[in-house]
């Protein structure tokens, strides 16, 4: 006589919150202004200012767009300011910095506005492996979100998670 198998986790209050859930869709796109500026280290205003009238900013539809000057040029403030006042009506998001900086400040975003309720006085297991590029710094920030309301935490798969804090 066979027993019946019993999924304990799926019975349990454990509440598994995984942060690939929230990664959104759309392109991520690295502009880099090296090639709007003179040898590719100074940058001259009237230049620059054609470069970026001519440049095709459509492209940019929807995107979430990272900044970025690959040579060791010092870019005034205010090139960068002209360049997000053509990208804000067509992108999701900008920032000045790489991908990875790009990556960050899309789930600051995420997990500032993210509902954690469900997560009070529960036992939270924040899921990791993700298949999509979930940066490092979101599961520190997520751990921030949640360790004044949940029970405790934990990291990794139900099956063998790390415990990491448990309330008192």
């Amino acid at each position: 006589m066979a027993d019946d198998i019993v999924n304990r986790i799926a019975n349990s209050k454990l509440k598994v919150l995984d942060l690939e859930d929230y990664y959104p869709s759309g392109s991520r796109i690295l502009l880099d202004i090296k090639d709007w500026l003179l040898e590719g280290i100074v940058l001259k205003e009237i230049d620059f200012r054609a470069h970026v009238a001519a440049h095709n900013w459509e492209q940019y539809q929807n995107a979430y767009v990272a900044l970025h000057c690959s040579t060791d040029a010092i870019i005034p403030s205010w090139a960068y300011m002209l360049i997000t006042i053509q990208l804000q009506p067509v992108a999701k998001k900008i920032v000045l910095g790489n991908l990875k900086a790009l990556e960050t400040a899309i789930f600051q975003d995420i997990i500032n506005s993210l509902d954690v309720s469900e997560f009070q006085d529960a036992p939270v297991i924040i899921k990791g492996c993700s298949k999509k590029p979930v940066p490092e710094s979101a599961y520190i920030m997520i751990t921030n979100k949640i360790k004044p309301i949940a029970r405790s935490i934990m990291f990794g798969e139900a099956c063998s998670s790390v415990p990491l804090f448990k309330r008192k």
